[in-house]
């Protein structure tokens, strides 16, 4: 007669194949964490256990992670948010919609803190082939609603209300009712599946810095300093810093959020892709520009 055990393979190298991932991970759960951390501690060691992939714990990890976040932690500030005004005719701030490669942009009343509608790019592209035709077209009449947000609504929520309402941006707003920055719906679903490519990207892995044109480029955060120097003709110190990306956050004393600026020495360096861990990806740009913006 086969004793029980015979009947029940041990599951301690792997667990029986044909028990599902769900009854295999329930297995692993039968020490009934008792808060975030231990269920986290838990999961960790299923993937010792290959009950789990690498890539499903990060994103558990990931969706735990947004269900404590709020918005102020990933919001793009005030500062850093690129708008277009209506009181300027489209062919007056096309060049920044080019530039920038968004596909959504707050429209202001001549203040950030008047936001009046969301402007997407693929209208603005309709709006200059309508005009071709000599149809008379207010942009105006293009926009989106505006949804605003305050700074304290978690990610959890907002994702499920983006999801619902299936608006991609909403604007927010602090305790006064002003406007202190933006967040997109990318923006979260990057906390939990991690970075997700855009027109950006640089896929071929041995090619670490790619022209856009007009002395910008694209630049993987990776890039040794050494490699940098020498292809911009500067003279960054890499003694105590290994990568560009280092150097960054040195520069800025803390982890950068998407779309954050900062200049070193003649060159100006904008934050393209980064989540929670670390930087990705740069742009590069004459900092000249800045200073000339600066001026006028």
């Amino acid at each position: 007669m086969n004793s029980k055990s015979d009947e029940h393979p041990s599951s301690s190298d792997g667990g029986s194949p044909s028990l599902s991932l769900f009854e295999r991970l329930s297995q692993a759960l039968l020490g009934e964490p008792s808060n975030r951390s231990e269920l986290i501690e838990v999961l960790r060691a299923s993937v010792e256990r290959n009950l789990l992939d690498r890539d499903t714990l990060d994103m558990i990890e990931g969706a735990v992670q947004v269900s404590e976040m709020q918005v102020r932690d990933i919001m793009i500030p005030r500062a850093q948010m690129d708008v277009v005004d209506r009181n300027q005719k489209p062919e007056e701030y096309l060049p920044t919609v080019i530039e920038t490669a968004h596909s959504r942009f707050p429209m202001v009343d001549g203040d950030k803190d008047k936001v009046i509608g969301i402007l997407l790019a693929k209208d603005l592209l309709r709006y200059f082939s309508e005009k071709e035709t000599d149809r008379r077209i207010d942009i105006e009449d293009m926009l989106r609603p505006v949804v605003f947000i305050p700074e304290s609504k978690r990610l959890n929520v907002l994702l499920r209300e983006f999801r619902s309402s299936r608006n991609h941006m909403a604007i927010v707003v602090d305790e006064y009712g002003g406007v202190s920055g933006l967040v997109t719906i990318e923006d979260v679903l990057e906390q939990i599946v991690g970075d997700i490519e855009d027109e950006h990207d640089i896929d071929e892995d041995d090619v670490m810095i790619l022209p856009r044109g007009n002395e910008h480029y694209v630049v993987k955060a990776l890039i040794p300093i050494e490699e940098f120097n020498e292809h911009f003709s500067t003279s960054f110190s890499g003694e105590d810093i290994d990568t560009i990306g280092g150097l960054i956050l040195n520069s800025l004393g803390h982890l950068p959020k998407r779309g954050e600026r900062v200049v070193i020495g003649n060159l100006q360096f904008k934050v393209l892709r980064a989540d929670s861990r670390r930087v990705h990806l740069l742009e590069v740009s004459p900092a000249r520009e800045v200073r000339a913006a600066a001026r006028r």
